[in-house]
This record gives structure tokens, C-alpha cells and sequence, in this order.
């Protein structure tokens, strides 16, 4: 039997945490509006220099002016796990040359007009981990 102690909680991390979480992992998802609709899209990102680079199968044309990216690691079975939350200005990586480079070094799922690379400059951070019992206090 489950006792209130043993349930799961959510505990926030600093912003420091929370980039390195991040920068563990390789994919994540690009979320923002379009047409008053939430539209969520799966990515794969590096953070370099304090940017966020992202390969996703959106369209060119589809990238708002400002993006959530959300990355997590959450494991059912013992209820512990971590989110990520960044979101600032995004755009478009137009450079021939750069978004070549982040297609060669980050494997997309599509090709052609939903393959697009894109750069988030982070405004807000946020993370939390899930912890049980007494972990985390």
C-alpha cells in the first residue's frame, strides 16, 4: 500500500540543473501555436554556445517568432524521472552552410519541406525532477 511519503512529487531544479538535464539528452519536443491550435513536434537538438538547435519536421513557414522546447526522462515503473522547459525567440537557421552541418550531425525523420533546423534563444529555463518518499527535501 502506498503511504502519502511514498507518492511521487515534483521537486524543481535550479536553471543550472536544468540546461545540464537537457544537454544529456538528444531529443526532446518543439511546441508552439499555430492557428490557435498547440502543435507538438518531435526533435533532435544540441545546446551549444548558449543557444538551442533543433532538427524538427516542421514546416519553414510554420516556425513562430517564439518556441517552447520540452525534453524528459520520466520512468513509469519507480515514478522518478525529470522535465525540461525552455522558451524563448526562435528562427530559422538559413545559413546553407550551418544548417547542413546541424543535418549531418542531427539525424532528422523527415526530408524535404517539413526538415527544419531552428535556433531558440532560451529566455526561461524551467525543470523539475519526480522524486518518491523523503528524496529531494
Amino acid at each position: 500500500m502506498n503511504t502519502p511519503s511514498a507518492a511521487p512529487r515534483m521537486v524543481e531544479v535550479s536553471g543550472a540543473e536544468a540546461l545540464w538535464l537537457l544537454e544529456g539528452v538528444a531529443l526532446g519536443r518543439l511546441v508552439y501555436q499555430q492557428r490557435e491550435v498547440t502543435v507538438v513536434r518531435p526533435a533532435r537538438h544540441v545546446w551549444e554556445y548558449g543557444r538551442l538547435i533543433a532538427r524538427t519536421p516542421v514546416q519553414l513557414a510554420a516556425v513562430p517568432p517564439t518556441a517552447t522546447y520540452h525534453v524528459d526522462d520520466i520512468q513509469a515503473v519507480p515514478g522518478t524521472g525529470w522535465t525540461v522547459t525552455a522558451s524563448g525567440p526562435a528562427e530559422v537557421i538559413t545559413d546553407p552552410h550551418e544548417a547542413a552541418h546541424y543535418r549531418r550531425t542531427l539525424p532528422g525523420w523527415t526530408y524535404g519541406p517539413h526538415d527544419t533546423v531552428i535556433r531558440i534563444h532560451p529566455q526561461t529555463v524551467t525543470g523539475f525532477r519526480l522524486v518518491r518518499g523523503t528524496e529531494g527535501r
